[in-house]
């Protein structure tokens, strides 16, 4: 019998499309159709202009964007005769997630990214949720803030996409735990002796996937681990017990959804962000997109181990904030952001990122609440003050 022609959202906007996720994303687009099949209303980008001005080109784009206000001309100049209009800066990012798009990527990373997210999701836009920061920083005002505007809320990260295709809504309640795989990154043999001697350049080599460079160093660290913890907290509505983070080198089991009568249920691929990026897309449909297939007679093996918490802190600090709740997972964030650049400064070494960031959280553990945006901002911003007077210490006494 022949199936019916899946139905996919029509209107779309990028946030962040030239990032590593923006530029996978619009590959998806490519892919499953282009501007013949969707509308695309809005692309943004910070200093990447020349990509910025060819994605939109490409796609015909209504508007594109670029955050950083210095770089609107040049991309004024690229864009000139083609129709598309043009913002840029903070006023125009919050044009982009204005505009009347079904589905919106939400691949801008960092804190920046929380703004205009929220923006689209109180309009009522399908969410593609790419930015941690919503979630780890502001989880319940962005939970809150998409029930409220009645859209879905479609997770990208390989994990999450994982756990939300393992998840069966109707056995909800009979989820025994969700197991978060975890590549180990390229420091997963080292002892700590060796971790302290390594540099950005060294820690941004993922073994297996093609990342951004915060996130690459973010799997190396397992900070990037984490974050998703708390993330899957919020997506999956999860005590900190039920989440569970597992060694898998070859990174094939992208996460797993235990339940209460023994099974459990994974879903497996190739490492390609771009088969969550698609299924986010297509969901509930599937799209049809040239991806490399797994081939189970070529795999020798897939192993497991129990991460070593002692080599990588940042899944003890992930469950302490989960325990301690409030504004801990913004604290948490704005430290290891602010060490992350510290470290790829070169002012900091690769095991200081931990320090840093457990330092911080202890200094604000006060039982603040994040039940306004207000209240996370005021977290970050004094929490990334605290991890910078941190930071000076440890360099005037090195």
């Amino acid at each position: 019998m022949q199936q019916p022609e899946p139905t996919f959202p029509h209107r779309l906007t990028v946030l962040g499309s030239t990032g590593s996720i923006g530029t996978s994303t619009v590959d998806v687009i490519n892919q499953l159709g282009g501007r013949d099949r969707f509308e695309v209303m809005a692309l943004t980008g910070a200093g990447n202009i020349a990509l910025l001005a060819e994605q939109a080109r490409a796609l015909g784009a209504k508007l594109a964007v670029t955050s950083q206000d210095d770089n609107y001309q040049e991309l004024r100049e690229a864009l000139a005769g083609t129709g598309i209009d043009v913002a840029s800066g903070r006023s125009g990012l919050r044009e982009a997630a204005s505009m009347s798009a079904d589905w919106v990527m939400a691949a801008i990373a960092g804190t920046p990214g929380l703004e205009p997210t929220l923006i689209a999701a109180q309009r009522g836009a399908n969410i593609a949720l790419a930015n941690k920061e919503c979630l780890v920083s502001a989880g319940d005002v962005f939970i809150r803030t998409v029930a409220e505007g009645g859209g879905t809320l479609i997770p990208v990260d390989s994990e999450h996409s994982a756990i939300f295709q393992c998840l069966e809504p109707a056995n909800k309640a009979n989820v025994e735990r969700i197991v978060l795989t975890a590549s180990g990154g390229p420091f997963r043999t080292f002892t700590r002796e060796q971790m302290a001697g390594v540099t950005a350049d060294i820690a941004r080599a993922h073994p297996n996937w093609s990342m951004g460079l915060k996130v690459s160093i973010g799997s190396a660290s397992m900070f990037n681990k984490a974050l998703e913890m708390i993330e899957a907290k919020y997506l999956f509505d999860l005590r900190p017990d039920q989440i569970e983070v597992i060694i898998h080198p070859q990174s094939i089991i992208h996460s797993m959804v235990a339940y209460t009568d023994g099974s459990v249920i994974a879903q497996l691929g190739c490492p390609d962000m771009r088969t969550a990026i698609a299924y986010a897309l297509t969901y509930p449909s599937r799209g049809e997109i040239d991806v490399e297939r797994l081939d189970f007679a070529k795999l020798a093996r897939l192993d497991f181990e129990a991460p070593d918490e002692s080599r990588f802190p940042a899944l003890r600090l992930a469950r302490t904030a989960l325990e301690r709740g409030g504004a801990q997972g913004a604290v948490l964030n704005a430290a290891d952001e602010t060490a992350f650049h510290a470290f790829v400064e070169g002012r900091i070494g690769f095991l200081d990122m931990a320090d840093i960031v457990e330092t911080v959280m202890d200094r604000i553990n006060d039982g603040r609440s994040a039940e306004t945006i207000e209240d996370v901002l005021a977290a970050d911003a004094q929490a990334r003050q605290y991890a910078d007077d941190v930071i000076q210490r440890m360099q005037q006494a090195a």
